[in-house]
């Protein structure tokens, strides 16, 4: 199943990228399932520190309570990308080899490409398609692959809301921008009341824009332990009314080591 459907009430979370210990932060602040119902919206690894515990963390979970946790697709879970930012290093560094880089790489290929609440809320990693009007255009997709370089797949885990209206390239080299009057437009055809998103770092943990149509959360607080954003999750409830938890970052852990500057457009 490419677009999972999940019930209110539940927790969505956006980015949390390697951060280990904030990610246990959030759970000691919003509940650990199966008492609190999550929905996490992709990039579990690479930028931080800790991508294998974390992505073995929320794994395990969700084998213990598969219906109490829910896990898509983001652009970082793939081969192109964990190569570069951080997975590959990391499973080499801890392991001294690839075995487990190449059973996580095949793990993502599966993961859904994104998520229905109630059937009201929209929910995937980056945003929308061009080429994809329905919610239901998505079920007709393989999602077992790796992400190519361009396709519906790659707009659903890429793209971004902007402020111009229509489609436009994005900046980041893949994927689209689209503005306020294509998000209405889903929204309307598919009898939806929200397009719920990650992959933008926003310095409060969330961010509404095409005038409340869509709402941006990113879960990273002080994201690669320097950017000194706060991070958020959103907690909706069974009669999908929401409100926002924000958290900062857990005191550094010891031995940390600050990463490199990374290219904006990847953010």
């Amino acid at each position: 199943m490419n677009v999972v459907k999940v019930h209110s009430p539940v927790v969505v979370c956006g980015d949390v990228h390697g951060q280990f210990h904030d990610l246990l932060e959030l759970f000691q602040i919003g509940g650990y399932p199966p008492e609190t119902n999550y929905l996490f919206l992709g990039d579990y690894v690479d930028r931080g520190l800790d991508s294998v515990e974390t992505v073995a963390l929320l794994l395990c979970l969700k084998v213990r309570y598969p219906s109490r946790i829910f896990l898509i697709r983001g652009n970082h879970e793939c081969v192109n990308i964990s190569l570069t930012y951080g997975l590959y290093d990391e499973t080499l560094r801890k392991y001294k080899n690839l075995q487990l880089w190449h059973l996580l790489t095949d793990v993502f290929n599966y993961l859904p490409l994104a998520a229905l609440i109630d059937n009201q809320m929209f929910c995937t990693h980056g945003g929308l398609s061009p080429d994809i009007t329905k919610v239901d255009d998505i079920e007709k997709l393989d999602r077992r692959q790796e992400i190519p370089a361009t396709g519906c797949l790659t707009d659903l885990v890429w793209s971004d809301p902007d402020d111009r209206e229509g489609w436009s390239i994005s900046p980041r080299g893949t994927g689209f921008t689209f503005g306020m009057d294509i998000s209405i437009q889903f929204n309307h055809i598919n009898n939806l009341t929200l397009i719920a998103r990650a992959h933008q770092l926003v310095a409060e943990g969330y961010n509404w824009c095409h005038n409340h149509n869509v709402i941006t959360v990113f879960s990273a607080p002080n994201y690669c332990y320097r950017c000194g954003n706060l991070a958020a999750v959103m907690m909706i409830d069974e009669n999908l009314k929401y409100t926002f938890m924000q958290f900062d970052h857990v005191p550094p852990q010891p031995n940390i080591k600050i990463l490199r500057t990374v290219p904006d457009y990847l953010l």
